[in-house]
């Protein structure tokens, strides 16, 4: 696995001071051909071998129409200990303003099945670094995180499918964020009309994760609702994978941000009966509760960020 390594400079975060590297990833595209794309490292004090997540940005990418959520949560996590590593699945690839909007077929380059190859690259990256505890990586991401996340944890059905043998010795735990649980994953399915855009009337199926996996999403999100996770995590748990799920009542999309309550029209949304529109803002109760419930799923999952 190539990398490159540049830019390394030093961030203080309420007194730990984290080392942040720019550097690239060989990961594979749409067409199984070798490419790189960037990704930043956070290191906090401490020379290990220490725990690390992985954290796979939403639909607005790392660029200058970021959230912000990745990156609060990479100061957060830091601070409690862990190394961060947030792999950028859309710049090189012509979408650095993000996808949220675009409804051309484009996007599908990033689709988050797809994306779920760049997390596997970048898990290989993390356990060639010397600080990091190999068999202690977790993974965690939001939106179009969220579902690249379920995907890459979702059990392959047999060993010919794409990632089988990495998933199979891959991430200890995950964490999947306001995701779209309507998503075919497996052979969990969500139904709708045929060719419909619009609310989902049955599922089918279940979610097989291969290692345990807490979603947290907002009881008010009209982009990614809060109903079918709860049946996908339902029927996780009574085939008895680890499967968990809480949500805030009041919550929108990305509660986690720091920002102000609003409804775009022009975003791609398939829950809506015309494709469009979706309201986002941060909560900061779901905040400080979802930070919680992260670092204490993690801890249990992981252990303790440091060796001492």
């Amino acid at each position: 696995m190539k990398t490159t390594c540049a830019v390394l400079i030093s961030l203080t975060l309420s007194g730990c001071v984290a080392a942040t590297s720019s550097l690239t990833i060989t990961t594979r595209n749409v067409q199984g051909f070798s490419e790189q794309i960037p990704a930043t490292l956070l290191k906090p004090d401490g020379a290990g071998p220490l725990a690390a997540i992985m954290i796979m940005h939403d639909c607005s990418g790392l660029g200058p129409r970021s959230s912000g959520s990745p990156l609060r949560w990479a100061r957060q996590l830091v601070e409690n200990g862990y190394v961060i590593l947030m792999p950028d699945s859309f710049s090189t690839r012509g979408h650095a303003g993000g996808v949220c909007t675009n409804p051309s077929p484009s996007r599908n380059d990033v689709a988050p099945a797809r994306r779920a190859a760049d997390a596997y690259a970048a898990l290989a990256y993390l356990r060639m670094l010397p600080f990091v505890d190999k068999e202690r990586i977790g993974l965690m991401g939001g939106s179009h995180g969220g579902l690249t996340t379920l995907s890459a944890m979702v059990l392959p059905e047999s060993d010919k499918e794409p990632l089988a043998r990495e998933k199979r010795a891959g991430f200890r735990a995950a964490v999947a964020l306001y995701p779209s649980c309507a998503a075919r994953l497996g052979n969990w399915r969500a139904v709708r009309p045929a060719g419909a855009s619009g609310p989902v009337f049955d599922y089918a199926g279940v979610y097989k994760t291969v290692a345990p996996l807490l979603i947290l999403i907002g009881e008010s999100d009209d982009w990614t609702s809060a109903e079918p996770c709860r049946k996908l995590a339902d029927s996780a748990r009574k085939a008895q994978y680890p499967v968990s799920i809480k949500v805030y009542p009041g919550a929108h999309h990305a509660f986690d941000s720091n920002n102000p309550i609003n409804f775009n029209p022009a975003r791609v949304n398939g829950n809506s009966p015309t494709g469009r529109g979706a309201t986002t803002g941060g909560d900061a109760k779901a905040w400080e509760d979802s930070v919680r419930e992260v670092i204490a799923f993690f801890g249990r999952h992981l252990g303790k960020a440091q060796p001492w």
